[in-house]
């Protein structure tokens, strides 16, 4: 894997868990939703629904207090299946590790799945689920994720993450963000479906992630974490030439 760019380059990295460290794909959510309501979730985006708002758009009123139990629990079930790290994110970790800079997770699942499926990450890795503060894309997550690594300087702070959401609240936030195209919920394919599909199939939805990435404003666009090194270099030149995010 080539090597990552080294602090003082970068002062903390922030990623997306879902679709970024683990689940490739980020299936969690909309398998979670087919399964519970198969025929109403046919008919909505899947990528337009979030942890947040699902159940009130598919059953068009407010949840029932046994709903939002059923689906909490049905998160969890689904969070143990995809709970496996993506390609390269193992390697990336501990070489952050080794160097010593600051890293944590984010994720708007609620806190029970979100911590089923960050089991295979290590122990070490911090995380925290936006349960509190106001959801993405407002920043609020991505600073006291900052604060709780007793990150002094936005400077130098970068979020991975293919979740746009989640992108749009670090740029609010005032971070350099990179886009992953492949591995998050804008392609949405499972490992082995995303492997299945014919080379031109895999183009045309990692080109339609890619410039969905770059519209919504990402720094860099990327498929997934093994491309991250060269990525985080190419970061680094424009932050020495003085470029901000």
């Amino acid at each position: 894997m080539p090597t990552f760019a080294t602090p003082p380059d970068f002062t903390a990295l922030l990623f997306g868990l879902s679709g970024c460290l683990v689940d490739f794909g980020a299936r969690t959510l909309p398998v979670t939703l087919q399964r519970l309501y198969p025929q109403r979730f046919a008919d909505q985006a899947a990528t337009l629904l979030t942890a947040h708002t699902a159940l009130p758009q598919l059953l068009e009123r407010t949840p029932q207090a046994n709903e939002l139990h059923a689906f909490d629990q049905a998160l969890s079930e689904a969070a143990r299946e995809h709970a496996e790290a993506t390609p390269g994110a193992m390697t990336l970790l501990n070489d952050l590790h080794q160097q010593h800079t600051p890293c944590a997770w984010l994720d708007e699942l609620p806190r029970d799945a979100s911590i089923v499926l960050a089991t295979p990450l290590p122990d070490w890795l911090p995380g925290a689920s936006s349960t509190s503060g106001r959801p993405w894309p407002a920043p609020d997550s991505c600073w006291q994720a900052l604060i709780d690594l007793q990150v002094d300087l936005l400077d130098g702070c970068v979020l991975i993450s293919g979740e746009p959401r989640l992108l749009q609240a670090g740029l609010n936030a005032g971070l350099w963000t990179i886009g992953l195209a492949a591995s998050g919920p804008l392609c949405g394919q499972a490992p082995a479906d995303w492997q299945a599909l014919d080379s031109l199939e895999r183009d045309s939805l990692r080109a339609q992630a890619t410039l969905a990435l770059y519209r919504l404003g990402a720094h860099a666009v990327i498929d997934q974490l093994t491309e991250l090194g060269p990525c985080l270099s190419d970061l680094g030149l424009r932050r020495q030439k003085g470029e901000k995010p």
